[in-house]
């Protein structure tokens, strides 16, 4: 018999993912410009020039150095250098032995949890979050408790979070710059936040580590700041991706920080290697993980980002849509023109716009509008936007 948790996982494909392929079929029927697809976290801006240079200089290197092994944690190199960058962008005194390389956040998170996990444990999120935290929590045999989203500004409902915490409490997972919200926590959310942990592991006898998933740390605009989460609370763990910031997707490279404050720092270590064997996630591609040593300093090119969250969110609150502005990341979080966002999303799915349902991120009645797309399909789509609107109006 196979895996039936498995089958569940397969077989059931994420409802972004659906969209996206849906939009893939859909532009084979009526044409590449005619289909306004805001479904899916893809970067559309090219990895910066230095990206290409680091690759070109690389590939002279011996083929036994560029494409064999590098011990399972990573190249002791790379993380070096990644080290010296981290110290000097957030005054951090990491070391090599800080990190581990993964491929990409979904390892670096899946791995995280594992290493963290025993059967009947909880971890703690916030609404609206990443689907896949889901998955992950309850492949390690934990279960996943959501704190609902406070829509008032999107920061985090301490009344509601603080009761869900119990003696279960392994650890909670927190995403800022957010997918889907684009909200940047505050420092005065993480600083409210890391004396609600302190508090709580006191009364409990127990240590609850703060698992901070930063994708789109880098990715923020109007000069916002992304308080570093370990500079805040101890018992943090670092859980990044190139992905985005240096648009390296496909590439699927990133890495885990455990610092020394957090508690039983070498024995966690440990743990993540551990997990990273027993998950099959060892050895990180080489010739990425060189890439981004070289190149951790950079970020793609931002403001086209930045260009296109204001012609979105202008042009969307201008025909009457309710948004929350984005500090960050690259999405769009809108109020759904029904209570349903899965049927106002088929809806625009009639007018060829492509829009994620916000209940698959556990928060009702919005839908996800990515916009890391091309400035062209942004001012496309709006005429059918308003479209959608004036229908909703006519109902």
């Amino acid at each position: 018999m196979i895996n039936e948790a498995m089958y569940e996982y397969g077989s059931k494909s994420s409802v972004i993912r659906e969209l996206f392929a849906y939009g893939l079929e859909r532009k084979k029927v009526v044409g590449e410009d005619k289909v306004y697809d805001f479904s899916i976290g893809n970067p559309s801006i090219p990895a910066p020039p230095q990206v290409k240079e680091a690759l070109l200089e690389l590939l002279e290197e011996p083929a036994e150095i560029l494409h064999g092994y590098s011990p399972a944690s990573g190249d002791p190199e790379v993380k070096k250098q990644l080290a010296e960058s981290v110290n000097r962008r957030f005054g951090t005194h990491y070391t090599a032995d800080n990190f581990y390389m993964t491929v990409g956040a979904a390892a670096s998170l899946n791995i995280s949890i594992h290493a963290l996990t025993d059967p009947g444990d909880e971890f703690i999120t916030f609404a609206p979050f990443f689907p896949e935290y889901t998955v992950w929590v309850e492949n390690a045999k934990a279960k996943l408790l959501v704190t609902p989203a406070d829509t008032r500004d999107f920061q985090i409902d301490f009344e509601a979070f603080e009761k869900l915490i119990s003696r279960k409490t392994k650890g909670v997972i927190i995403n800022s710059p957010n997918n889907p919200s684009g909200v940047v926590y505050s420092e005065e959310t993480i600083r409210r936040l890391a004396e609600v942990l302190r508090r709580k592991q006191k009364e409990y006898g127990t240590s609850i580590y703060l698992i901070s998933d930063e994708p789109y740390r880098e990715i923020v605009y109007d000069g916002t700041v992304v308080p570093y989460a370990p500079s805040y609370y101890e018992n943090t763990i670092v859980c990044y991706s190139y992905s985005k910031s240096l648009s390296l997707p496909g590439e699927r490279i990133g890495y885990i920080i455990v610092p020394n404050e957090a508690a039983e720092s070498k024995r966690l270590m440990a743990a993540v290697n551990g997990a990273g064997r027993a998950l099959g996630y060892v050895c990180a591609p080489v010739l990425f993980q060189k890439t981004v040593a070289k190149c951790a300093d950079i970020t793609g090119d931002i403001q086209a980002y930045a260009k296109n969250r204001d012609l979105l969110y202008n042009g969307l609150t201008k025909l009457g849509y309710e948004c929350v502005y984005p500090q960050g990341a690259f999405y769009l979080f809108v109020k759904s023109l029904e209570p349903d966002a899965n049927a106002f999303s088929e809806h625009a799915k009639r007018h060829d716009v492509l829009v994620v349902p916000s209940d698959t991120f556990g928060c009702t009645g919005y839908v996800r509008i990515s916009y890391c797309v091309s400035e062209r399909t942004i001012l496309n789509a709006m005429p059918a936007f308003a479209k959608i609107m004036e229908e909703y109006k006519a109902l």
